[in-house]
């Protein structure tokens, strides 16, 4: 591929109470959505230094969200565009599409704050003799794909989200769909405040590991007595 792939980053706005709901569980609902808007924050620093165009596929309110200045100011370099459809495979697919400008789309979400340029680059490459390439997720998801034509996302929509086998059964949907798919390496995501701290131990100098250790003082300063 001559051109540069389009970054496609979908996320939803680090609003607190709904955001990391599984996360606030551990360390409450404004912590998680500051880990969360950290989160973004990182990822956004990671794909803007590919100098590849970006489009932020946003959900919720930013206004509302946590560091919210700061989150403006970094989506504003961007171009940003509204999530659409009902279910969360719906909104993957319709993102693929608004996104694509006829060189592929590389698609990541929001909780993996310890991704590189060079595993996003990874993933754009295999689309050189692959129509896709999937990264499946430690929990059983998966947290990239990348495709050469948005045609290929739609299969998506008969995949059940959120699962132990979520990765496994995309990667199936895109097999039957004809795809040629490439593995790109395993990732953890965040889900849990357990995978906050595994992340956070790898880029320790990062906004994200610094609010989950501020989380994690927090936590211990509740929890004595």
């Amino acid at each position: 591929m001559s051109e540069p792939p389009t970054m496609l980053v979908v996320a939803k706005a680090p609003v607190a109470g709904q955001a990391k709901t599984r996360l606030a569980t551990a360390v409450g609902d404004h912590a998680a959505a500051r880990i969360a808007a950290a989160s973004l924050l990182d990822t956004l620093d990671v794909v803007g230094g590919l100098g590849w165009p970006v489009v932020i596929a946003m959900t919720g309110d930013l206004a509302e969200a946590a560091k919210s200045d700061e989150l403006a100011s970094a989506c504003g370099r961007h171009r940003v565009i509204a999530q659409r459809g009902g279910s969360f495979s719906a909104r993957l697919v319709a993102a693929h599409h608004d996104a694509d400008a006829g060189n592929g789309v590389v698609q990541i979400g929001m909780d993996t704050p310890q991704v590189t340029t060079e595993s996003l680059q990874t993933a754009a490459a295999a689309l050189e003799c692959h129509d896709a390439a999937l990264g499946l997720a430690e929990d059983g998801g998966w947290w990239i794909l990348a495709a050469r034509s948005p045609r290929w996302t739609s299969c998506l929509d008969t995949v059940a989200m959120s699962r132990p086998d979520t990765g496994v059964q995309t990667k199936a949907a895109l097999v039957r769909s004809g795809a040629r798919v490439a593995s790109v390496p395993v990732m953890a995501d965040v889900d849990y405040w357990e995978d906050s701290h595994a992340v956070a131990s790898l880029i320790p100098h990062s906004r994200f590991a610094a609010e989950v250790a501020r989380a994690g003082d927090r936590e211990q300063i509740g929890s004595q007595p």
